[in-house]
């Protein structure tokens, strides 16, 4: 596997991949990337919006037959392959190596809009405890703090309060990424994530003891059984477990690159999943339970208050904070959480891009890091610290989750079943290291369970979509930033792929990989 440069000369190998230096650590690095702000401001909404208590029907459902066994695909390629996205992908076939580059450009654009968030959490944990926002969080929210125009453009007039923050956010996080998996990643996710549960716990402690608490959890947890009857409710609880499990977009393939050979894949998926789960009925509890408080406070329903994502958590959130017994220690609690979930997940999202620069140019890990963290942070820094930012972000966000995420999900498992047939090797291998034995089932709802649903949730999203401009912002941003975006992810995606591998790179040089190749082989006796 050794390559030998144009005159002759021996290239210098490589550096080693890193590995996690434990299971536990992947289990907690994974579970960091899987809980994020959707855990907090999203599953809620959707859960109360789609059936209340009778959504965990559904929710369990995909949990079981999709989130899951995706998750368990995405363990098996990185596991088997040793690679980032690109890499592993190259390694199952050369010509699915450009879904591995499409991943990790859905991973870019994510990491750009994604820091100035925890930017604004990072702000409100201090606002919580001088309550900044006055009497009327929402005018301070896109007025006073965030400055936001009343012409959708893209414009350059910078906000110093959030700048700042966004800045402050890159440097600690390049930090992580330049330290590495096991000095970097690693420990953040070791000391952040146990916070966030502490934080989130407390959080929760504190809201059930409000007044009108109980009309909150009633409101979550109340069953409408009719909603089981309708296709949208399950196709919101599919799309949800998709997002949440950080599935189908590079994330679990990378991390599992990580792990030592010998490592139960299974085993491991089943504790991230559930302690994901287990993060997000936690949240709900703690969202609305606060919600109750905050419907009571007001003299109207919990219906009248519940607000989905950023409303919930820069405007609502904020109004029970100046309500509430001991609001600023709530605040402090919920916008912390806030950040610790961004960082564990932002790190995670960038080690996709970090990972396969690094295997695809040869580079060592701190170039790879330098090279990839600070182009990121100088866009969202350009970017999304403006007047216009929050347009931009809810354009972004919007598209590559239903035209980045859902369509190259569904891409990826037609690919790998149908057009490959990779499914009972990836099998194999997952019952080779795991405790959980997998073949029959998982391979029939990966190859049929995961692609109709995916199919039927993609074919709603593109309708919804195309019927009407995107939040009536103008057709040229929504053109632009939308569909232009999501197409340019395709087509960069196919160029990244054209671009010759280094002869540095793992792909050509992996005594590693080659080593385990061969072992692998011996032990089936070939």
């Amino acid at each position: 596997m050794t390559t030998a440069s144009s005159g002759g000369t021996p290239l210098a190998a490589p550096v080693g991949r890193e590995t996690f230096s434990s299971r536990k650590l992947f289990i907690l690095s994974a579970i960091g990337s899987a809980v994020g702000l959707g855990n907090i401001w999203r599953f809620p909404y959707i859960a109360y919006e789609n059936g209340g208590g009778a959504f965990l029907i559904p929710y369990l459902a995909a949990l079981l037959s999709a989130g899951i066994p995706l998750l368990f695909l995405d363990y098996a390629i990185g596991h088997k392959f040793r690679g980032s996205a690109p890499l592993a992908y190259r390694r199952m076939h050369r010509g699915a190596e450009v879904l591995g580059w499409w991943q990790v450009l859905v991973c870019f654009i994510i990491a750009i809009y994604y820091a100035v968030i925890i930017a604004w959490a990072a702000m409100y944990t201090w606002f919580s405890v001088t309550q900044a926002w006055g009497d009327d969080p929402g005018s301070f929210f896109t007025g006073e703090f965030l400055g936001v125009s009343e012409t959708v453009n893209v414009g350059f007039n910078f906000v110093p309060g959030v700048f700042w923050p966004l800045l402050i956010t890159w440097i600690a996080v390049i930090g992580i990424m330049v330290a590495g998996v096991r000095k970097g990643i690693s420990r953040a996710n070791g000391f952040f994530l146990p916070l966030l549960v502490v934080m989130f716990v407390l959080l929760v402690a504190q809201s059930l003891f409000l007044p009108g608490a109980i009309d909150g959890l009633n409101a979550f947890f109340t069953p409408d059984w009719a909603a089981l009857g309708d296709p949208g409710v399950w196709a919101a609880a599919y799309g949800h477990i998709f997002f949440s499990l950080s599935v189908a977009f590079g994330i679990m393939v990378t991390y599992s690159s990580y792990l030592k050979r010998k490592t139960d894949l299974t085993g491991s998926g089943m504790v991230v999943a559930f302690s994901n789960s287990a993060f997000e009925i936690l949240a709900g509890i703690g969202v609305f339970a606060a919600l109750g408080f905050m419907a009571f406070t007001a003299g109207s329903a919990v219906g009248d208050v519940a607000v989905p994502g950023i409303g919930l958590a820069f405007i609502a959130f904020p109004t029970i904070v100046s309500e509430a017994p001991l609001g600023g220690l709530m605040g402090v609690l919920f916008f912390g959480s806030l950040v610790f979930a961004g960082i564990t997940s932002l790190i995670s999202i960038l080690e996709v891009i970090v990972a396969a620069v690094q295997d695809k140019m040869g580079w060592p890990r701190v170039k790879a890091s330098l090279a990839v963290s600070i182009p990121v942070a100088f866009i969202s820094l350009l970017l999304f610290p403006t007047a216009t930012g929050l347009y931009l972000l809810d354009t972004f966000d919007a598209f590559v989750n239903s035209f980045g995420i859902l369509a190259g999900a569904l891409v990826a498992v037609i690919l790998v079943a149908w057009v490959l047939r990779k499914l009972p090797m990836l099998s194999d291998h997952l019952n080779k290291v795991s405790s959980v034995r997998m073949r029959t089932v998982w391979i029939g709802l990966v190859a049929v369970v995961a692609p109709v649903v995916l199919g039927y949730i993609l074919i709603n999203e593109f309708i919804s979509k195309i019927g009407t401009t995107y939040e009536d912002y103008p057709a040229w941003f929504v053109g632009v930033f939308g569909w232009g975006m999501a197409a340019a992810l395709v087509v960069v995606a196919v160029v990244l792929t054209l671009i010759p591998w280094s002869p540095k790179s793992k792909l050509h040089h992996d005594p590693e990989y080659a080593a385990l190749i061969a072992a692998e082989e011996k032990e089936e006796g070939r």
